[in-house]
């Protein structure tokens, strides 16, 4: 039996999964990869990688300490995560059964994507997903954001303070009508696109150009020097979907300790109902999730 068992290998796993061996912790990672989010990296026609705070160096550190300590890492994904009396029990994928006294759940999120011809082809060159990010990047620049959750309405009014234009996409128009939506509305710079289709992402090296269906269904193309999908997250756990107490978004519910409502299991990361999508404070969960869980685990250690 471990320890401690950490589930996901983002920012905030890694980080914890260091904190953990420091800590003399018997602990295993799991994850179907290193790195996580981390490993996509944004590419703009105008900028060097210097100018964005990636908090890549911070991870790719903890990453190469763990890369070495085969007997700390297991590349697969995690099916279910149940409590049997005291013990914890993983299943992955491949159906086996690991026990642990305590565990972290630090799995992250996955956008929601367009699903048209081009998506896949220019993301992080053009097109990208995360406007909190990324947005001091488009000072001046022409940028589309599509979506029509809170999101999306976020992520507008980030870049409406920064970009010469911001054409937003959406499906529908319920959000508008909140002091957020009429601010937008009003600001000279957002233009409000509404029951339009993306159909077809198009460019060169980088997406320049969005091809949309109006609600009459003809064909417009609408040039940008950005795109950014904010359509939603989505929490991944469906691995403890029966276990723990998550909130009407799915994300796990934690307290500042990172503890759950279910003792010995913690989270950490964009996977929680913590504010702000961030790497560098994934790298903070992370490290406070392994704290909480050591001191949990202290008196039997």
């Amino acid at each position: 039996m471990y320890d401690l068992i950490i589930i996901g290998g983002g920012p905030a796993g890694l980080t914890a999964a260091v904190y953990a061996i420091r800590k003399r912790l018997n602990v295993l990672l799991i994850s179907k990869d290193l790195g996580g989010k981390t490993n996509f990296r944004l590419a703009l026609p105008w900028i060097e990688d210097y100018q964005v705070i990636r908090g890549l160096e911070i991870v790719n550190k903890f990453r190469n300490e763990l890369e070495y300590l085969d007997f700390a890492r297991h590349i697969e994904a995690v099916d279910k995560v149940e409590k049997k009396g005291e013990p914890f029990v993983v299943t992955t994928r491949s159906g086996a059964a690991l026990e642990a006294k305590a565990v972290i759940l630090a799995t992250g999120t996955r956008q929601v994507r367009m699903d048209v011809p081009g998506e896949k082809e220019f993301t992080m060159r053009g097109l990208c997903y995360s406007a909190l990010s990324y947005a001091p990047l488009f000072i001046d620049k022409s940028v589309v954001v599509i979506g029509d959750e809170d999101l999306a309405l976020r992520s507008a009014g980030e870049l409406a303070t920064v970009a010469r234009n911001v054409t937003m996409i959406c499906a529908n128009d319920n959000l508008l009508n909140t002091p957020l939506g009429y601010k937008l509305q009003s600001a000279g710079n957002v233009h409000i696109l509404k029951n339009c289709q993306i159909v077809e992402v198009q460019g060169d090296e980088y997406a320049r150009k969005l091809i949309l269906r109006d609600k009459e269904g003809k064909l417009r193309t609408l040039e940008a020097d950005g795109m950014f999908v904010e359509k939603a997250l989505t929490p991944n756990t469906s691995m403890v979907k029966d276990l723990v107490n998550l909130d009407a978004q799915g994300r796990v519910i934690v307290d500042n300790a990172c503890r759950t409502n279910v003792p010995g299991l913690f989270a950490a990361g964009d996977v929680t109902n913590n504010y702000a999508e961030q790497v560098l404070i994934a790298v903070g969960e992370g490290a406070k999730a392994a704290l909480s869980a050591y001191e949990y685990l202290l008196p039997n250690l």
